[in-house]
């Protein structure tokens, strides 16, 4: 991986590279999981794409987002849409010398604030471009896609002998209540989904599966 955190400006000041962003979260995810579940997945998927191209410099996470969904489980710590929409505006502005910013959000919850900052970055004529990993038919939240992601990139940190099933309703269905009252009010474990089938294996392979997604995303990406 080749990490803007780890060079010194004049490593930097030669070329323009794209620089990527990993976006995250500091949340609940249920028992079995860490609250920088997101975050890690985000930096996988950032340092991964640098991987498969030669002009990627991945940044330092942006480890906080909007996590407001979460407020009734210990350890959530969120900022907020409009102030995280405020930071992205201003850290893009900020990176002027690369070639353009890729945004690797790894929480939908901040979705909304991602979207209304690269709108008003296009406006400004910035090069930016907003990506996060869609799996079909994946459960929400701390469920097996998740799960099994951790368990593929950061395996010490998952507890499985935690994991249980959650809410498995389709998030269609309950997406009133928890937006009205949060996480907490639908799944008191936190889990969105049923993570006991999650495995390192299915985890590799979602990975190389959105990497390439990403990696799409990138290569057509207009100049």
């Amino acid at each position: 991986m080749t990490a803007l955190g780890g060079q010194a400006w004049p490593d930097v000041a030669p070329a323009r590279p794209l620089l990527a962003i990993p976006l995250g979260s500091c949340e609940q995810h249920g028992p079995h999981l860490p609250l920088d579940t997101d975050t890690t997945i985000a930096v996988a998927l950032a340092s991964e794409l640098a991987r498969r191209r030669g002009d990627i410099l991945v940044a330092p996470p942006l480890a906080y987002g909007a996590s407001g969904e979460h407020a009734g489980f210990a350890g959530t710590l969120s900022i907020g849409l409009a102030a995280l929409e405020h930071v992205l505006v201003e850290l893009v502005r900020s990176a002027d010398h690369f070639a353009g910013v890729i945004l690797v959000n790894g929480h939908g919850g901040n979705a909304r604030a991602v979207e209304r900052a690269v709108t008003s970055l296009q406006h400004e004529g910035r090069r930016v471009l907003a990506w996060w990993p869609s799996v079909p038919d994946g459960d929400a939240h701390a469920g097996r896609v998740e799960t099994s992601l951790l368990l593929a990139i950061a395996p010490d940190t998952v507890r499985m002998d935690l994991a249980a099933p959650g809410c498995t309703a389709p998030l269609a269905t309950i997406l009133p209540t928890l937006e009205a009252e949060g996480v907490v009010a639908v799944a008191p474990s936190g889990v969105l989904g049923d993570p006991t089938g999650a495995s390192a294996a299915e985890g590799v392979g979602l990975l190389d599966e959105l990497a390439a997604a990403l990696d799409a995303a990138v290569a057509t990406w207009p100049a």
